[in-house]
């Protein structure tokens, strides 16, 4: 099993990034949370990173998920061990709420928060809370606050979170207003991507 990776960062999107250890491209899927403490990856850039990773092994794939944070991990092997949370929607999860904001939903169970990620309806939010609730105490202390991390500004932020959020199952129209909505309020919040998806998280209906 593959359990960590460091090497140079290839290439990355929100859903996404390459990392190149020895000569090998590694495809690694990540949530938006990770993305975005990325640094920027140019081709023929030489971006160093360092991932945990959480390895998935089928018949016909195996398939590779990347954590800057041990935490983040952690929570994501939580999530996957509730009913009918595969590795994507624990992905989903991760980008549509932060850490802390995860943990605090499940355990206050906070369903309307929870309702809020595409792909969680109120019986899966139900579920999470129910199996999870006293499965997260030791998460809980030592979770960062979401905002711990400054991104580095990436190429256009305003189309970068566009496609997360189609990435993320939200509907172009809805994903579009909410962005537009973001940085009519508050322009100076397009300059960097996290904190501009975030700003849209919160006026997304």
């Amino acid at each position: 099993m593959i359990a960590h990776l460091r090497g140079t960062l290839f290439s990355k999107t929100p859903g996404s990034c390459i990392v190149e250890c020895a000569g090998v491209g590694y495809d690694v899927a990540i949530s938006i949370p990770t993305y975005s403490s990325l640094p920027d990856a140019p081709h023929g850039g030489a971006a160093a990173v360092s991932l945990y990773i959480h390895t998935q092994v089928r018949e016909d794939a195996l398939s590779l998920f990347g954590f800057l944070d041990l935490l983040e991990k952690r929570l994501f092997e939580r999530l996957i061990t509730v009913s009918g949370v595969g590795p994507r929607l624990a992905l989903t999860i991760l980008s549509g709420l932060s850490v802390s904001a995860t943990i605090d939903a499940i355990r206050a169970q906070d369903h309307a928060s929870l309702c809020r990620i595409p792909g969680v309806g109120k019986r899966l939010a139900e579920r999470l809370a129910v199996e999870l609730k006293e499965k997260l105490d030791d998460l809980a202390t030592p979770a960062p606050s979401g905002n711990a991390t400054t991104p580095a500004p990436t190429t256009p932020a305003a189309e970068d979170v566009l496609s997360a959020l189609l990435n993320l199952g939200y509907n172009r129209p809805a994903a579009q207003k909410a962005l537009d909505n973001a940085l009519t309020r508050d322009p100076s919040v397009g300059e960097h991507f996290d904190t501009l998806f975030r700003a849209v998280l919160l006026l997304i209906r």
